[in-house]
């Protein structure tokens, strides 16, 4: 039989057990397969302790504006305008199809980040060509225009009353906060190493039929990445589609000090041993999250010994790697470090 003084002890230990998993970030990867890491994964949602939701790159992973698993979103953010980002293709049904090619439909004409966009009232928050586009686009699905988002200060409060714009250029800063809370999240858009060219499908005509003759497309600005400041501490670099660049090094590292990096991998722009150096020698964080991986990396939520990523992973010194399974909520605390769910 437990005594009174053991018993205030365990309530006293659960308490602060609680207060602390209150203070972590969620992450959670929004893949095609439950609690794998597959080709095309790339939608990622985070949640800070004060509630702001944050969708990243919806792509091709998510079933539109009403997939279940979105929950609420408060504000989007793209890194560049191909397809397997923006979303020219969505999921037709969450685990279709094998790992390495799920099953997936037109997103066109809208994309898929339009339609989380539309269906959420969620904040546009991403470079100023791509805020454009996608706000036109939510247009068309509304049948009203998408404006300025309103802001209190400096901050872009959540959630919003209507799908809103609040764009940024590179090094620019947007300050997205819930009401009553006394800090709000800070979203850097910061330079990225790759180009940022929008599927034909998603554009209109005469544009379209223009451009089929010479199969090109248009760019939508430059292609990014971020700096997410959480109110916990947690500052996550998200690298986008970026090879290797001294930034990583001079301002995401010694600037932003970055403890928690997102990095897409994939031998168009970065291999195993490229994403090994910008983890061990640039960036420095005390946690990778691996992502875009560009191959079905895990069977039963392991990682394949012969897969790229299981090659990065052991190349990475110093600091624990984990792939985004997807479904899997992982949480993190202010110092980078993943506390439950990994």
């Amino acid at each position: 039989m437990k005594t009174t003084l053991q018993c205030l002890m365990l309530v006293a230990l659960s308490a602060t057990a609680i207060a602390s998993s209150a203070q972590n970030v969620k992450i959670t990867p929004l893949g095609s397969h439950t609690g794998e890491l597959c080709g095309r994964d790339r939608a990622t949602l985070f949640e800070d302790p004060t509630g702001v939701r944050s969708l990243y790159d919806a792509g091709h992973t998510v079933t539109g504006g009403e997939d279940p698993r979105l929950g609420a979103v408060h504000a989007i953010l793209l890194s560049h305008a191909h397809g397997d980002h923006i979303g020219d293709q969505k999921l037709k049904a969450l685990d279709g199809g094998t790992c390495d090619s799920p099953d997936v439909v037109s997103a066109a004409p809208n994309s898929t980040t339009a339609e989380v966009a539309a269906a959420k009232n969620a904040v546009v928050l991403m470079s100023v060509p791509m805020a454009a586009f996608i706000g036109r686009k939510v247009e068309t699905i509304k049948g009203k225009p998408t404006p300025n988002c309103p802001q209190a200060g400096e901050d872009v409060m959540v959630p919003a009353a209507a799908t809103c714009i609040a764009s940024a250029h590179v090094g620019g800063m947007r300050a997205i906060k819930t009401a009553g809370a006394t800090r709000a999240v800070e979203v850097t858009v910061v330079t990225a190493a790759h180009e940022s060219t929008v599927p034909r499908s998603l554009l209109t005509d005469p544009e379209r039929k223009n451009l089929e003759a010479d199969n090109v497309s248009i760019t939508l600005g430059p292609s990014t990445g971020y700096v997410i400041r959480f109110t916990n501490g947690l500052t996550v670099y998200l690298s986008g589609d970026s090879g290797l660049h001294s930034e990583m090094k001079t301002l995401v590292n010694e600037f932003h000090h970055a403890n928690l990096m997102v990095l897409n991998l994939g031998p168009s722009a970065v291999t195993s041993y490229a994403g090994a150096y910008a983890a061990n020698e640039l960036v420095k964080p005390n946690s990778v999250i691996a992502s875009h991986v560009n191959e079905a990396a895990t069977t039963d939520g392991k990682l394949k010994p012969t897969s790229r990523t299981a090659t990065f992973t052991g190349l990475v010194k110093g600091r624990p790697v984990y792939p985004a399974l997807s479904g899997k909520t992982m949480e993190f605390d202010g110092d980078g470090k993943c506390v439950k769910g990994c």
